[in-house]
């Protein structure tokens, strides 16, 4: 169980990848074409005054972060243009072996699954190539889109304390989290028959990775209030 880096994963024609120069201009056009679609969900410093980091000092950050192990950086990119983008992090080792996921999508390309079957190859590399045994998503309540994003992956609520995750104009937002032990509930597939069990180098074009649904299962603590 080796951290790689840099990390490439493929699921037909989603392929989550690191951030190169030359996306400068996929990253930032969504961004500012749908600001305010995404950008009231933005994760901000509350210790910090300064704004969002320009796009080099974000990449410059995400490369050294992953290639300490302590970060997992990956854009969603779709025929070739960034779409997205999906972070594992911070990621820990020994005892807790957890990592908290968070991902964007570009607004004209959302609603097609993408967000999910990011998220699920992501969470099978965790799981399965890290060794991880938790991986949480920190929503807003009122953030729907990315509610159906874990909805879709069937994963299942605990209650966050007040001030978790610092977010702007942050309420008690649900945690939601993956577990691969315990639990009965298994990521639902987002259409067809159950696939033949194969690794998350072996991705399927039109459904969840089937490796997510063999290794992971689910667990909460304490149910949603």
């Amino acid at each position: 169980m080796v951290h790689v880096w840099p990390l490439v994963l493929r699921d037909g024609e989603l392929t989550p990848r690191p951030l190169r120069r030359r996306d400068r201009g996929d990253f930032e056009r969504p961004r500012a074409r749908a600001a305010d679609w995404s950008r009231p969900w933005d994760a901000t410093d509350p210790l910090s005054e300064r704004g969002p980091a320009d796009f080099r000092t974000l990449r410059r950050w995400a490369d050294e972060q992953a290639r300490l192990g302590t970060s997992l950086p990956l854009a969603m990119v779709v025929g070739g243009r960034v779409i997205g983008q999906i972070t594992a992090g911070p990621i820990q080792y020994g005892a807790v072996r957890s990592a908290v996921l968070g991902y964007w999508v570009d607004r004209e390309m959302a609603g097609r699954g993408l967000a999910p079957r990011a998220a699920a190859l992501v969470i099978d590399h965790l799981f399965a190539e890290l060794g991880l045994h938790r991986v949480e998503v920190t929503v807003r309540p009122e953030n729907a889109p990315s509610l159906r994003v874990v909805q879709k992956l069937n994963l299942r609520p605990e209650v966050a304390p007040r001030g978790d995750l610092r977010r702007r104009r942050l309420a008690r937002p649900p945690r939601l989290r993956a577990d691969r032990r315990g639990g009965r509930d298994r990521p639902r597939r987002l259409r067809g028959p159950a696939p033949p069990a194969s690794r998350a180098s072996e991705p399927r074009t039109d459904r969840l990775s089937p490796a997510v649904a063999r290794r992971t299962e689910l667990l909460a603590d304490t149910p949603a209030p």
